[in-house]
């Protein structure tokens, strides 16, 4: 690759490590500050954690439409990560869940614009042999800095929300300078709508089905994502706050170093197949981390993360061929965000119902996934008979 275009690439990749960085310490800081210091429901948890992906769902989908109108408003993107610096700095000044909820709006609302155009760049700026590859990469980096979000989130509990907003306010204001120089670096390569040219790319699945079964995924898989991940496992498994985020922050780190084997099937042509795959694992995902003991709560999160991570780069890779795009791959994060949403508040109201005990303990509100995870398999087993 070109010197420009690699060196735009590598900071968009170095984007996804210092941006993840922000995210991931606010997380948890949150999670516990919501549940332990404003004592709210598990359910209310469910809505603080879930009103982010709502929030980012709409404005990934309009950041798609925003991209269509002209390569030049890539910027907004990165504009739109530093304003995230203000954002996290309201949290310490709340004192209600209610309150904690609009900042979280806010927060979805920012990260909406700002990730799914970075998404976007990256894949139609690397050369499609080579993309779910790199694209998995770029996630890699940023479950590098779960990993060390978490970490420094548990080392920096006595520091107070306060100043463990300050750090991630550095992180969000680093990453959209970053930002900036890449889409500069990578202006000539943005191409957000294409015509349907007789030399296009030429699409290995339809993407109607790769967003049917997105939304499926994000659905079942909402139970690791934001701030209820961090309650159930501390509370499932008895752990405290700083065991709780390293554990999750190790179990995301393996997941996606795993899925990069995954990334690479998909390059050598066997695209139908990794999505097959990471279907079912997905499926069964709930139905282990229902079960209240360490090996299956543990591998549950771990089979929900990993076919997460390693569906990502392959749908964005098929729909980077599209000749809408920006709008495909905004649409997406949409449809994602929204069916996390959905997926978040199920397991938030059904929490309630508690657990049974059969020959082990499981938590029913996990088990309320199954009908999403039938769907899911059909159409995994759909997907790979039509193949």
């Amino acid at each position: 690759m070109e010197h420009k275009r690699l060196a735009g690439i590598i900071l968009l990749i170095l984007s996804a490590f210092t941006g993840t960085m922000a995210f991931r310490l606010a997380i948890p800081a949150i999670a516990f500050y919501t549940r332990d210091v404003l004592k709210a429901s598990m359910f209310l948890v469910s809505i603080v954690s879930t009103s982010f992906v709502l929030a980012r769902a709409f404005s990934s989908i309009s950041g798609g439409l925003m991209l269509e109108r002209g390569r030049r408003f890539v910027y907004i993107g990165a504009l739109a990560m530093m304003f995230n610096a203000l954002a996290v700095q309201l949290y310490p000044l709340t004192t209600s869940w209610f309150q904690v909820v609009g900042i979280k709006l806010l927060n979805g609302f920012l990260n909406g614009l700002s990730w799914p155009v970075a998404q976007f760049v990256i894949a139609i700026a690397t050369p499609r042999e080579i993309r779910a590859r790199v694209t998995a990469v770029y996630f890699f980096f940023g479950s590098v800095a779960s990993l060390l979000g978490n970490y420094i989130y548990a080392y920096t509990v006595g520091w107070g929300l306060s100043g463990q907003m300050w750090v991630s306010s550095a992180f969000f204001v680093f990453t959209g300078l970053i930002m900036l120089a890449a889409y500069y670096l990578l202006h000539g390569w943005i191409a957000p709508k294409r015509g349907k040219t007789p030399g296009a790319e030429k699409l290995s699945l339809d993407p109607k089905g790769i967003l049917i079964i997105a939304s499926l995924m994000a659905v079942i898989v909402a139970f690791t994502s934001g701030e209820i991940t961090y309650v159930y496992v501390s509370e499932a498994l008895g752990l405290s706050r700083a065991a709780t985020a390293r554990l999750i922050g190790w179990v995301g780190f393996l997941a996606s170093l795993m899925s990069y084997g995954v990334s690479w099937l998909a390059d050598v042509g066997s695209e139908r197949k990794t999505v097959v795959l990471t279907s079912v694992l997905a499926a069964i995902s709930p139905i282990l981390a229902a079960v209240k003991s360490a090996p299956t709560v543990f591998l549950g999160v771990f089979l929900a993360i990993f076919a997460f991570q390693s569906f990502r780069p392959i749908s964005r890779k098929i729909l980077a061929g599209y000749h809408r795009s920006s709008l495909a791959i905004g649409g997406i994060n949409g449809v994602q965000n929204l069916s996390t949403f959905f997926g978040g508040i199920i397991f938030g109201l059904s929490y309630s119902l508690g657990e049974v005990n059969w020959f082990f303990t499981v938590n029913l509100a996990l088990l309320t996934f199954l009908p999403v995870s039938a769907v899911l398999l059909w159409e995994g087993v759909r997907l790979r008979i039509h193949g």
